[in-house]
Order: C-alpha cells, then sequence, then structure tokens
C-alpha cells in the first residue's frame, strides 16, 4: 500500500512539472508575440527635443497625430467669437483686438468678461483707499512724505528685482492702511517695508526673506517688528490682497493702442511703465481710479510720441471705456510729473527709466502744453 502511494505521488509531481514547463513555455510565447505587436518606443527627455518645429524627426515620434474635425462645440465657440468680433466692430466701427485666437495666453474667447469683472472689482469700497486721508486722518504725515517713501520703495524694487506688480500692491497696501490707521512718521518706513514684503509674498516666485527687508532698512526695525506691521496690515486689509492695480489695466490699454503700429512699439509700452511708476509717487493720484489712470498713461505716451496726432481713438475709447474728456484731469497731473513741475526732487523712478534696457524713455520730452482740441470728444474727429 505505501509503495503504491509512493508511485502516485510521483506521478503527480511528475505533471506538475510538465504542466510548469508548458506553462512557462507559454507565456514566452505569448510575451514574444506581444513585443512583435508593440515595439518598444524610446522615452524622450524635453531638454533632448532641440527644435519643436521638426517634431516629427525624434526618435521614438514617428507618427504625428492626425487633426481631429471639429466638434458642434467648438463650432458653436467659433461661431459665438465670430458674432461678438462683429458687434464690437459694428458699435463703434473698430476692430476687435481680441480676434487673434491662435495664442491661448491671451484668453481672447473671455478676455472682455475678465476685465469686466476686475472694472468691478476696482470700485469696491474695501480695495480702495480715502482720496483725502493725509488730511482727514493722519496726523503726523504730509503728501511729501508719502512720496519719498514711494520713491525709495522703487529702489528696494531694484535692488531686489521685484516685479512692477509687487510694487504697485504694495504701495495699494499702504494707502489703504493709512486710510484707516493713525502712524508717525517714524514708522512709515516700517509700514513700506511690511506692505512690500505681503506684495512680494503675493506676486513673486521667490520673495526676498524678513532679513532682506530689516537689512535694507540698515537693521532700524527688528524682525519681530517688521512681522507684527505685516500682521496689522493684513488684519486691517482683511487679508484682500489682489486687488487691480494701474498696472493691470496698462496691459490692456497698450495693446489696444499698438493696433496702430505695424509692429510693437517698445518705446511706447516701457514709457507707459515710466509714466505710470510716475504716478505712484503723487499723492493727488490716489483718488483716480487704476484703469483711469492707466488710460490717462496711454494717452500721454501717445502724445509724446506723437505730438501732432490725436493721442486718443474710437478703439482706446471702445475698451477703456473713457472719453478723452473724461482723462484731463489726471493727464495734466502725469504732464507736470513727467516735466518735472511736480514731485521734481524724486529721481528714482527717473533714474530706472534712463537705462538703455527701457529705451531711455525718461529723457524724452513733451511739448509744455497739451492742446484743448485733444480732449475734445473723439467721435468728431
Amino acid at each position: 500500500m505505501k509503495k503504491q502511494e509512493k508511485e502516485a505521488i510521483m506521478a503527480d509531481l511528475e505533471n506538475c512539472g510538465r504542466v510548469t514547463r508548458l506553462a512557462k513555455k507559454r507565456a514566452a510565447e505569448a510575451m514574444a508575440s506581444h513585443q512583435q505587436q508593440h515595439p518598444s518606443k524610446k522615452r524622450v527627455v524635453l531638454g533632448e527635443i532641440q527644435n519643436f518645429s521638426n517634431v516629427g524627426q525624434i526618435k521614438g515620434l514617428d507618427t504625428v497625430p492626425k487633426k481631429q474635425p471639429k466638434s458642434k462645440q467648438q463650432y458653436k465657440r467659433k461661431v459665438k467669437r465670430a458674432v461678438t468680433s462683429k458687434i464690437v466692430k459694428e458699435e463703434l466701427n473698430v476692430d476687435n483686438v481680441d480676434a487673434n485666437y491662435d495664442d491661448p495666453q491671451l484668453c481672447s474667447a473671455y478676455v472682455s468678461d475678465i476685465y469686466d469683472y476686475l472694472r468691478k472689482m476696482e470700485i469696491e469700497e474695501k480695495r480702495r483707499p480715502l482720496p483725502d486721508y493725509l488730511e482727514k486722518v493722519q496726523k503726523d504725515l504730509s503728501p511729501n512724505m508719502r512720496g519719498v517713501l514711494v520713491d525709495w520703495l522703487v529702489e528696494v524694487a531694484e535692488e531686489y528685482k521685484l516685479l512692477s506688480d509687487t510694487l504697485y500692491l504694495a504701495v495699494s497696501y499702504i494707502d489703504r492702511f493709512l486710510s484707516t490707521n493713525v502712524i508717525t512718521r517714524q514708522k512709515l518706513q516700517l509700514l513700506g517695508v511690511s506692505s512690500m514684503l505681503i506684495s512680494a509674498k503675493y506676486e513673486e516666485i521667490s520673495p526676498p526673506h524678513v532679513e532682506d527687508f530689516c537689512y535694507i532698512t540698515d537693521n532700524t526695525y527688528t524682525k519681530e517688528e517688521v512681522v507684527k506691521m505685516e500682521a496689522d496690515v493684513l488684519k486691517t486689509l482683511n487679508f484682500e490682497m489682489g486687488n487691480p492695480t494701474v498696472k493691470t489695466f496698462l496691459r490692456r490699454f497698450t495693446g489696444v493702442a499698438q493696433e496702430d503700429y505695424n509692429s510693437p512699439n517698445l518705446q511706447l509700452e516701457f514709457l507707459g511703465y515710466y509714466l505710470a511708476e510716475l504716478s505712484i509717487l503723487d499723492y493727488s493720484c490716489v483718488k483716480y481710479l487704476p484703469s483711469l489712470l492707466a488710460a490717462a498713461v496711454v494717452f500721454l505716451s501717445r502724445f509724446t510720441l506723437q505730438p501732432n496726432k490725436h493721442p486718443w481713438s474710437l478703439a482706446l475709447q471702445q475698451y477703456s471705456g473713457y472719453k478723452a474728456a473724461d482723462l484731463k484731469e489726471c493727464v495734466l497731473i502725469l504732464h507736470d510729473l513727467q516735466l518735472s513741475r511736480r514731485g521734481g526732487s524724486l529721481v528714482a523712478v527717473r533714474d530706472k527709466y534712463k537705462q538703455h534696457k527701457f529705451k531711455c524713455v525718461s529723457s524724452l520730452t513733451s511739448q509744455v502744453e497739451i492742446p484743448a482740441s485733444f480732449f475734445e470728444d473723439t467721435r468728431q474727429l
């Protein structure tokens, strides 16, 4: 009985071995067949791609997928854009500057909605400083002190290579904070660096550290004082840090103004940046909405470069929402700043834009007087 059991066990083991070998053989054959049907592809590192126009020549990317036919939804979007473009043209007989649908960065399908939202945001009371806070709230500060602070912050932004958006936001935080909080002149610089610390955290990829802002004040303030003021600013503004600035609208209006040129005019663009930074130096510009300031900047920039041509156009009126007459008061203030009839002692912005990388736009001179006819209704031209 034991011998029979032993033989049975040996037979089972032999059959099991055969099955195992057979399974291995079948698995190997299946793997070989799969590799023949799906040859291995080389993984391409993006750094190896030297010329994106020759994608079809890169190994492992032998075929380029065929362009799929447009869906009904895509076709409806295209029709909607075409209709919107036609409406804009018919309203004031101007070209639609958002008609460049090839560049996704332009967000042409909804850029108008974005700027409608920003225009509503800029008029919200919680995002606006008091136009006369130095007279009504502050007791120890003057417009000149504010100008000196902002002029110094321009140098700080240059020192740490910060974005101009960071500078504009910092000045906005300062004005909004001073609209509700009384401080002494000894704390004004502390408010300035703390506001720039917040705006740098909001805008920059690698913002300067608290220690950097202490150092730039020659260690006048301690790290604890800067952090404490930072907290006070955040609480006062209720953490509402993302409001539109002059730069926000200047990008849009400059793009509209560029339509009059055959190629992008860098001088016009840099001149706009220069005048916009001059505007934040002057306390009298606090009362103007960022969009109106941006429109006035474009008006004066065009007048400076082409003094014999009307600086406003139907397209600019359509996209900015302002007539030339609406800009007169603000343009005249900017013009005085440009000619150093105001803020002549504040030189940081002027020195910054004397650099060749900005086409030395601060050296450009404008006519002493702007013709009154330039502030008339554009439709009558």
